[in-house]
Parts: structure tokens; C-alpha cells; sequence
């Protein structure tokens, strides 16, 4: 087969500033999908487009070649409506697992599908795992079938689904070429395309624990999101989050399920209760169910049921008790005070040492470790009270930890003035 472009031509393109054509795009992410376009090659255009950037149109054309790369699931057999959504991820941010079943219980469904973590950031799948017999893999009509039984399913994305992305994203990891804003929008939306959801909500946290720390990034990718679903026929709006402390108390795998199923019980910590009903009010208003209050459903009890039948129907038992740490240690205040801020990149970081994420994505993880933070920007503490817990299996992981979260709670004479949870709201024809 004769090739109708060589790779070079196209990196030279974007490399001198130039717009690539549909025809370049489709060739190009195909190709290299198949093997034609080197490793190497697809590297240099990636860093092309990282230093050059990519046109609303070349972001469209580029999105729709990643899902063409694949199958593109059908929903329609689906009686709700549905809907799902997306977060870049943060530390503590265990809101897929309330939201989901929360939602689900107010009428829609939810086809959540999820990731692993990597680094600082925990995965929504690593989290649910923690539950003894979850089972992260179905099958597409597996899939199916509990949507329209259950109403929602949280699982890993098919090997079908969005192909070309999968092959580039562990490329990008590991050239450098992570950051780039058109390569992350349409690495987020093709799988979220491809997996057929009529309606999406994007959480795009920014902050000292989010991948994007400045709020102009956050904001530039939340546009391109929304703006691609748009384009896509997926009516599609994002939050703006804060990310710069963690969200709730627990930072880990089982401690993250328990803090999740506490807030399902009508309880949890103000600010989950907080983005996970910010949140679901959005999924619902994009599924075009009115007049049904997500905080009814938690009061109410119908969501933990939710909760039990998606965790029963993937093979989990929502009674079973959960791996706890054999290693504990405490990190107590040093006077007296208020906490000003407790670092959300530091403590993402010492939850990821003691064991609860992974530096490579073959890497194992523990369930049990992570960090139990007792107090939070705003709360005032004396000396002697404790700050956090570094929990862990293996004791010869806590020292690492420990220093890495030294200082991550700062402690003022007065207290501070709090940021908002929601710092922006963008949806398509926003400004």
C-alpha cells in the first residue's frame, strides 16, 4: 500500500507553524495506529504541537480520527438518558464514587468509565478495587446490560474504544509532551465520545494537586473540551475546581471508598458533599431531568441503595470490611493556630510513597495505605492535636513519606480567608 503523505512532511508542517489538513490528521493518527508512523516520528509532532499548539478546527479533526481508530459504542437500547463525567484528577478526589450512584438514583444513567492512577493522583478504578471481588472489566454488553438494569457502571474503557489514544498517551508520557492542551482534550473527549454518552459534565480542577496548576490552562482546556463535545453532538459543560488541598480527609484506596459511602449515608465531609452535589445538579440538568434535588436522594437513602447494586453487580460486596494499614503513624501540630493551607501536591505525593499509587502503570497497589488528614485549612488546632496519619503496610515506606509531607500543613495565628470550591462555570457559546 502506497502511503498518501510521509510522517516528515506533516512533523515539518506543524513544526514551521502551519495548520495540518483533515487529510493530513486522519492519515497521520491512522498510520500511526497501525504502525506505518514510527514512535519517534509521532514524538517529534507530538512536541510540535506542544510548542506550536492546534487550531479549534485541527483539535476537532484530530478527535474525530482518535474515535474513528476505534468502535464507538451504542447507548440507545439504554432506557434513561444519559450521562457522565470526566475529572482531570486530583488528590482525594474520590467524587466518581458518590456522584455516580447518586445520580444514577435520581433517574439518569451513568456509563462511568474510569482510569488507574498514576503519580500523585489516585485512579477512580485503583479506589474501587479496594472492595473485595470489584471487577473493573466488563464486556460491552455486559456494560450495557447494567446500565439498563442498575443504571450506572464504573469501569475500565475497552480495548476497542479510542485505540490510536491509548497508543499515544503512553508515548506522550514518557517524551514530555503530556502538557500539550490540544493532545490532552482529545485524548479526554475521543474515549468519552467513543464510549456514546448523549451528555458529559467536565470537572477540570487547577490548583497545587491538579495536573493543571494555573487557572488560565485549566480554563483554556475546559473550552476546548466543551467545545469539542459540542462539535461532537454531546452536549457537554465543565466546573472549574480548586485543587490546590485535598478533597475530604482520606487520601488512599480503601480510605477513599470509606469517606465515599459515609457521604452516600447522608454524611462525609462538607466539601465532597458539596462537589459531588454540584456535580450531580450539573449531569442531571445535561440529561434534561428537572426537579428532582440529588440532596433528597442522599437524605433519603436511595442513593447508598444505588450504591449496592453497583458494587453487587461487578462482583463487589458493599459489606465486606476493608484492608486497613498495619503501619500508622501521626503527625501532631507544633503550637497552637489555625491551619492556613494543607498542600495537596505534598500530601498527594506521601499518599503515593506509602504505597496507594503507582510510579509506572504496571505497578501494584497497596489498598490499605495513604494519609487521614484531621484537619483542614480554616480549623484551628493546638499544639499536640493531630494534623494527619501516614498509613502504610510496609513500615520502611513512612520515613520517605513523612518528609515529603513535612510542611504540607501550614498553621497561621489567624484564619485564613477560604477559597470557593467552584471557581468557574464554562459551557459551549460561554466566554
Amino acid at each position: 500500500m502506497t502511503e498518501p503523505f510521509a510522517a516528515v512532511d506533516v512533523i515539518r508542517a506543524k513544526r514551521d507553524g502551519g495548520v495540518l489538513t483533515d487529510a493530513q490528521i486522519d492519515w497521520v493518527v491512522d498510520a500511526y495506529t497501525r504502525g506505518v508512523v514510527a514512535d519517534e516520528q509521532m514524538s517529534a509532532l507530538a512536541m510540535a504541537i506542544l510548542l506550536r499548539g492546534m487550531t479549534g478546527p485541527e483539535i476537532a479533526r484530530w478527535t474525530a480520527a482518535m474515535i474513528a481508530s476505534g468502535e464507538r459504542l451504542d447507548l440507545s437500547s439504554v432506557p434513561r438518558p444519559t450521562v457522565d463525567k470526566h475529572s482531570t484528577g486530583g488528590v482525594g478526589d474520590k467524587i466518581t464514587l458518590p456522584l455516580t450512584p447518586l445520580v444514577a438514583a435520581c433517574g439518569a444513567a451513568v456509563p462511568q468509565l474510569s482510569g488507574r492512577g498514576l503519580g500523585h493522583t489516585g485512579g477512580t478504578l485503583d479506589k474501587l478495587e479496594a472492595i473485595p471481588g470489584f471487577r473493573a472489566n466488563l464486556g460491552n454488553d455486559e456494560f450495557i446490560a447494567q446500565l439498563t438494569a442498575v443504571g450506572a457502571a464504573i469501569c475500565a474503557a475497552g480495548e476497542g474504544l479510542a485505540p490510536a489514544d491509548r497508543k499515544l498517551y503512553a508515548l506522550r508520557d514518557v517524551t514530555g509532551t503530556v502538557e500539550a492542551i490540544p493532545l490532552i482534550a482529545s485524548s479526554i473527549m475521543s474515549k468519552k465520545i467513543a464510549e456514546g454518552t448523549s451528555a458529559l459534565v467536565l470537572d477540570v480542577k487547577t490548583g497545587s494537586g491538579a495536573f493543571m496548576k494555573e487557572r488560565a490552562d485549566a480554563t483554556e482546556l475546559a473550552r476546548t473540551m466543551v467545545q469539542l463535545g459540542h462539535d461532537h453532538g454531546v452536549r457537554t459543560v465543565a466546573l472549574l475546581t480548586d485543587m490546590s488541598t485535598p478533597l475530604g480527609l482520606a487520601v488512599g484506596n480503601a480510605l477513599e471508598v470509606t469517606e465515599s459511602v459515609e457521604v452516600l449515608a447522608g454524611g462525609g465531609p462538607a466539601d465532597v458533599v458539596e462537589l459531588t452535589l454540584a456535580l450531580a445538579r450539573e449531569m442531571l440538568a445535561a440529561a434534561g431531568i428537572d426537579g428532582v434535588d440529588p440532596a433528597d436522594a442522599l437524605r433519603d437513602g436511595r442513593a447508598m441503595d444505588a450504591w449496592r447494586a453497583l458494587v453487587t453487580a461487578q462482583g463487589g460486596d458493599p459489606d465486606a470490611p476493608l484492608a486497613t494499614a498495619r503501619e500508622v503513624e501521626t503527625v501532631r501540630a507544633d503550637r497552637d493556630g489555625f491551619v492556613a493551607a494543607v498542600d495537596a501536591m505534598a500530601i498527594g505525593v506521601a499518599a503515593w510513597r506509602l504505597g496507594a499509587g503507582r510510579a509506572r502503570k504496571e505497578d501494584p497497589v497497596s489498598a490499605a495505605a495513604g494519609v487521614l488528614l484531621h484537619r483542614k485549612p480554616g480549623d484551628r488546632v493546638r499544639a499536640g492535636d493531630v494534623l494527619y496519619e501516614l498509613r502504610a503496610d510496609d513500615a520502611g515506606r513512612i520515613p520517605a513519606a513523612r518528609d515529603t509531607a513535612a510542611g504540607a500543613v501550614e498553621i497561621a495565628a489567624s484564619p485564613p480567608v477560604l477559597p470557593g470550591l467552584v471557581l468557574d462555570r464554562i459551557a459551549a457559546g460561554g466566554p
